[in-house]
């Protein structure tokens, strides 16, 4: 076991009505923290009260974006204990972000034991309304003060804490969604498959025209040929095609996502058959066409599952596809109540996707 340091704070804060605020703008009153240099490696693991961080101004990810990050989620079951979900899968997918990113390899099992400890201290704050949880943002930033172009030699990794309400504040229903055709966000060879913030800066623009248009995300193509199916930028994207579970696969573009694995996995223990394959917007438009596109849903720790009532595909003559008359698909809606409950331990946990928090 690792030895952790606890830090008091002088004062906690008031919990919040998560029901009254925004994803993301309230934080804990602890953080966990752990640095890394050259002549200690990955040092200093601790628990210390939630603060700002002083950086310099040539600090290295300021000016080179050399950052990674996770997000998992904490929840209360229907016994009030509190509960980890797939955290280990989460901070395993993190240092194959760092691998990307050229960041040294964090200790897993002393993330994986700072984060369980961080939430045992601040357990009070995970909420227990429908839909809520703590959500959980472990990340690591480049630390050095210089300008010159260079993997950086020093870092910090941080987890802090935020509750949510249910990202669904008005109901779980569905979305529309833009096949980008003109702008690109990963490539093969690129930073795709990390979860980094550059993915993030690339995809802003695009998702502001596809909101300008009527649209909530956007779809990704592939950067050469903008004919295959990449993700959503903030979520996975799966189809239910003549029967099937299909998915575009992990081409070193998009993400590992863990909801994607977890959706996967239950769908051929439920006796689905699921293809992990190139999808081409043409198969798309032919699937429509011939009413084999029964349904279209993206996955991601955020919303869970988020059906899609309608793509758009084309810049010029658009073509428009509805999908199940822009109402909730029958595979997504059990799909998203079945993880759900999961997540409360309201059905039974056959895969070990939830870990106690002790």
């Amino acid at each position: 076991m690792a030895e952790i340091k606890f830090v008091k704070a002088d004062k906690l804060k008031e919990k919040v009505d998560v029901s009254t605020i925004g994803f993301g703008t309230h934080f804990t009153d602890y953080m966990f923290r752990m640095d890394y240099n050259p002549q200690e490696g990955w040092h200093g693991a601790s628990i210390v009260p939630y603060e700002e961080v002083k950086v310099s101004p040539a600090n290295t990810t300021l000016h080179y974006g050399q950052a990674i990050f996770e997000g998992c989620k904490a929840y209360v079951t229907k016994e009030g204990k509190p509960v980890l979900f797939r955290g280990k899968d989460h901070i395993a997918r993190l240092n194959r972000s760092a691998k990307i990113l050229d960041i040294p390899q964090l200790p897993e099992d002393v993330a994986y034991e700072g984060l369980i400890k961080l939430l045992a201290i601040e357990k009070d704050w995970i909420p227990n309304g429908p839909g809520q949880s703590l959500y959980i943002r472990p990340f690591v930033y480049a630390t050095d003060p210089f300008l010159g172009v260079s993997v950086s030699q020093t870092y910090t990794f941080l987890i802090i804490l935020s509750p949510v309400a249910a990202y669904y504040a008005h109901g779980f229903a569905p979305v529309k969604i833009m096949v980008e055709d003109k702008y690109s966000r990963a490539c093969h060879g690129g930073l795709g498959a990390a979860k980094t913030p550059a993915n993030y800066a690339a995809s802003l623009h695009a998702g502001l025209v596809a909101h300008e248009k009527g649209y909530d995300q956007v779809l990704w193509t592939d950067a050469a040929e903008h004919k295959w199916i990449g993700e959503v930028g903030s979520m996975n994207i799966l189809f239910k095609i003549d029967g099937k579970i299909v998915t575009p696969e992990l081409d070193g573009t998009i993400l590992d996502g863990i909801t994607r694995r977890t959706v996967l996995r239950i769908a051929r223990e439920w006796g689905y058959e699921v293809e992990e394959r190139k999808i081409s917007v043409d198969e798309l438009l032919e699937a429509h066409k011939s009413g084999k596109l029964e349904e279209v849903f993206g996955s991601g720790t955020a919303a869970v599952i988020s059906p899609v009532g309608e793509l758009i595909c084309g810049t010029e003559n658009p073509v428009h596809m509805v999908l199940n008359d822009g109402k909730i698909g029958p595979f997504a809606q059990k799909m998203y109540d079945y993880i759900d409950q999961l997540h409360t331990c309201e059905t039974e946990d056959k895969y070990g996707f939830v870990e106690p928090i002790e």
